[in-house]
């Protein structure tokens, strides 16, 4: 019989049981479950509600508990949830001091506690997990920083750029991704604890002392905000979402890059597929999944805002629909970021592609344009006399680098001889040194920013074990 049951007289009806039923969900919070119960009953002995020698019992078992369930001696199916499930446990092992467990807290604020702690845990390993990710890509940049590819707008041939700058657009993508992260770390990191039901307690608690417990630098301050809160849930998956379009725009690139009409790259075999029908195909299915994958994180966010929207305070049934949505969408985010950790490992770069297709069209345009004012002709000024001068080639099938100074000039008289040494690839590339930009000087000190900016993270802090 359930732990609540003294108010009742007639049995949960068996659909009933099926349809609130949660254990073999929320079975994933039984070790936050634990240590928070630990803390908790240090809480009471120290405050002198329960006595030391119970609490000692209650650790004891509750420790066996704990390896008992990571064991798989105790089956969930048929409990309510985890929490209630630990308890009945516990007070089937230690009787009386069992029962004191609860003294003082609800499900409401230790529901809050475990899912706090499963989340600082969680953000730990998504950023190292992101930093590792980050390390590659700057390995791939530096690899790469006189590679010379077409960069688009539009999906259409703009400027040429480095295969490093290209890259490491990534990398500061997840350096917000990394920060954000951080940042909903500082909600999470905060203990609700001893709210109670909605209301606190009469019982002479020390929320600040399981705060310390715990490591929390800090408890919340109203305890009908604290167990109503799922905001902290809810900025972790617009966290993830945001991660996963991150993966999901750079998987877009890896399949178009992969497929004949680009060529620019070729994924290994060990992270390709074949088909069952044409033996010739090898298939993107690792970026074309995380691609997918990207949906189930956004309709977890989507789901979580939805169920929230419309509840009054404080605590409602409807918010154990959260932790389905918080697992899946945490896995779902680590699992694609490592996976993708390895197939960029697992990328050939055709270069050789990459620079013909970089040095077809009119990619020296808009150098033209600067090259004009730095003789003094006005901007949009000059943006019309290369315009009318790309129009000019078409018409007549040339180029830029197949045209004399006398057809330049017919432009602009401003074109001198020096204009030919703005129509290679190669100065296209390097003399864009503007902070921030994809020429030689600038890009040196982007990776080297790049490479500083991890180095200090790893030596400030280690996101594995802290």
């Amino acid at each position: 019989m359930s732990l609540w049951r003294g108010r009742f007289k007639e049995d949960m009806h068996p659909l009933v049981k099926n349809f609130t039923f949660s254990a073999e969900i929320d079975k994933e919070l039984f070790n936050y479950d634990i240590e928070g119960s630990i803390a908790h009953a240090r809480m009471l002995a120290k405050c002198g509600i329960i006595k030391e020698v119970e609490v000692e019992k209650i650790i004891k078992s509750l420790r066996e508990i704990e390896k008992d369930i990571q064991d798989g001696k105790i089956d969930f199916s048929k409990k309510e949830d985890i929490h209630m499930a630990i308890e009945e446990e516990l007070i089937r092992r230690e009787k009386d001091a069992g029962e004191k467990i609860h003294t003082a807290r609800s499900r409401n604020d230790q529901i809050a506690l475990d899912e706090k702690l499963y989340l600082r845990e969680k953000i730990k390993t998504l950023c190292s997990t992101i930093h590792s990710f980050q390390l590659t890509l700057l390995d791939i940049a530096e690899a790469n920083k006189d590679v010379t590819l077409p960069g688009c707008t539009h999906l259409q041939y703009a400027q040429p750029v480095s295969l490093a700058h290209h890259i490491l657009a990534y990398f500061w993508m997840f350096e917000r991704d990394k920060g954000r992260l951080l940042d909903c770390y500082k909600r999470v990191n905060v203990c609700p604890l001893g709210a109670a039901a909605l209301a606190g307690t009469s019982l002479p608690i020390d929320r600040e002392y399981t705060a310390k417990l715990l490591a929390f630098p800090a408890i919340t301050e109203n305890s009908i905000d604290t167990v109503s809160d799922r905001d902290y849930v809810v900025e972790f998956l617009s966290s993830c979402s945001i991660i996963m379009i991150h993966l999901s725009r750079f998987c877009e690139e890896i399949i178009l890059w992969a497929s004949p009409f680009f060529n620019f790259l070729e994924i290994g075999e060990g992270f390709s597929t074949g088909s069952s029908l044409m033996p010739h195909k090898k298939n993107p299915d690792v970026p074309e999944l995380i691609r997918g994958k990207t949906g189930k994180v956004y309709a977890a966010l989507i789901s979580l805002l939805t169920i929230m929207k419309a509840l009054p305070l404080s605590y409602n049934r409807d918010m154990q629909e959260d932790k389905f949505l918080l697992f899946q969408a945490a896995d779902e985010v680590k699992l694609s970021l490592e996976i993708f950790t390895q197939l960029m490992k697992n990328l050939k770069f055709n270069t050789q592609k990459m620079r013909q297709k970089a040095e077809e069209g009119f990619f020296a345009a808009t150098d033209l344009v600067e090259y004009l004012v730095t003789k003094g002709v006005p901007f949009r000024t000059a943006h019309r006399i290369v315009g009318k001068l790309v129009r000019w080639c078409i018409e007549n099938k040339k180029d830029f680098t197949c045209l004399s100074l006398q057809e330049y000039k017919k432009f602009s008289p401003c074109f001198e001889e020096n204009v030919k040494q703005r129509l290679s690839l190669e100065e296209c590339v390097k003399n864009k040194n503007s902070a921030g930009g994809t020429g030689k000087k600038s890009l040196e000190i982007q990776i080297k920013h790049a490479r500083e900016k991890l180095e200090i993270q790893h030596e400030s802090f280690s996101l594995q074990a802290r």
